[in-house]
């Protein structure tokens, strides 16, 4: 019986009430949309396993590593699995048709992946297919792929047209991993860039390891990057954590942005009500006046009680914009990154 009064009352002005509502969500929206916009950005960082190291050019990623470093790396004690992967850069049809796409190492790279759910016929058929490759759920549902389909990307970075076949379409272990990247061969990309007679033969772009003991991480990396010292391509060895953190950091600025602009929402929202509430309490004490005067001859809201309804509006706006707070202000990519430069 309660709650069918209450609901009556609410809504006896039907618009009124429509609007309020619906002011509401839309802030919420906006909220929760630039909230969620900053959590995928760092969806490649949670989804990082704490097992893995990945090995890149000291320089920059622009400079590929020999893949003759494969085997010296295999060597040094606590790495478990080594393997390799490449930036392709290629688009499909057209250049808005962006998506990740990598040349690997085939079934040595995917086995060091085992949040790459893909049956084992289809993962056969991609080892035996030098021009297969492997796309992800998502990315094969936005273009309509199934396995079997013969597609062809257009180089970028590496010019050309690039055929091949999908032979497996893989899903997500968890929810945080990428399900819209593609995988192919990369001595199909080795070949041609040697009967090219380019550089970047026999090279690849980053070395990705596993190791059989995560609180060894630091040492197993000291003991690549030492190895490495004084080469011609010199290495940095990181966590994969910190490697994804590495591309955060690129866009720090739009993220600090997004974070602002989300805590300054909360603030505004929070003091529009307030202020409401605060203006809307002087004609409500007139009119509760006329009932009550008898009893309360001198009902006068005092500055005491105005300080108060402010404060605790601050209190609620800060309360609401505490995640967006501790972002803004801990920032912790620095001291995650380390050494990554």
């Amino acid at each position: 019986m309660l709650w069918k009064l209450l609901f009556r009352n609410a809504f006896r002005h039907k618009l009124r009430a429509l609007l309020t509502v619906f002011g509401v969500a839309v802030a919420v929206l906006a909220f929760g949309l630039l909230r969620t916009v900053v959590d995928a950005w760092y969806a490649g960082v949670s989804a990082a396993a704490a097992n893995r190291l990945v090995i890149r050019n000291a320089i920059s990623l622009t400079f590929f590593l020999p893949i003759a470093y494969m085997e010296k790396i295999r060597a040094i004690d606590g790495v478990r699995a080594v393997s390799h992967m490449t930036w392709f850069g290629g688009v499909y049809i057209d250049r808005k048709n962006f998506f990740a796409n990598f040349a690997v190492e085939g079934k040595p790279f995917l086995d060091l992946y085992p949040e790459f759910i893909l049956p084992e016929d289809q993962k056969d058929a991609f080892g035996k297919d030098r021009k297969g490759c492997v796309v992800g759920r998502g990315l094969a549902r936005r273009f309509g792929w199934k396995v079997g389909d013969s597609i062809t990307l257009q180089g970028t970075i590496f010019r050309g047209d690039w055929p091949m076949t999908v032979r497996g379409i893989y899903s997500g272990r968890d929810r945080n991993v990428d399900e819209n990247q593609l995988f192919f061969h990369w001595d199909a990309l080795n070949e041609r860039l040697k009967a090219a007679g380019q550089r970047r033969a026999n090279h690849a772009g980053i070395f990705i390891i596993e190791i059989a003991d995560p609180d060894v991480a630091a040492a197993v990396a000291g003991s690549i990057d030492a190895a490495f010292k004084n080469s011609l391509a010199e290495t940095l060895t990181e966590t994969e954590r910190a490697f994804q953190m590495g591309f955060v950091s690129m866009s720090e600025a739009i993220l600090m942005a997004i974070r602002l602009v989300s805590f300054l929402m909360s603030v505004v929202i929070c003091a529009a009500g307030g202020a409401l509430g605060i203006a809307a309490t002087f004609p409500a004490l007139q009119i509760l006046a006329r009932y009550v005067s008898n009893v309360f001859p001198v009902l006068d809201i005092t500055s005491t009680t105005l300080y108060y309804d402010v404060l605790s509006v601050t209190a609620v706006a800060l309360v609401a914009a505490v995640f967006p707070i501790r972002r803004v202000m801990t920032i912790p990519i620095v001291e995650a990154l380390g050494r990554a430069g």
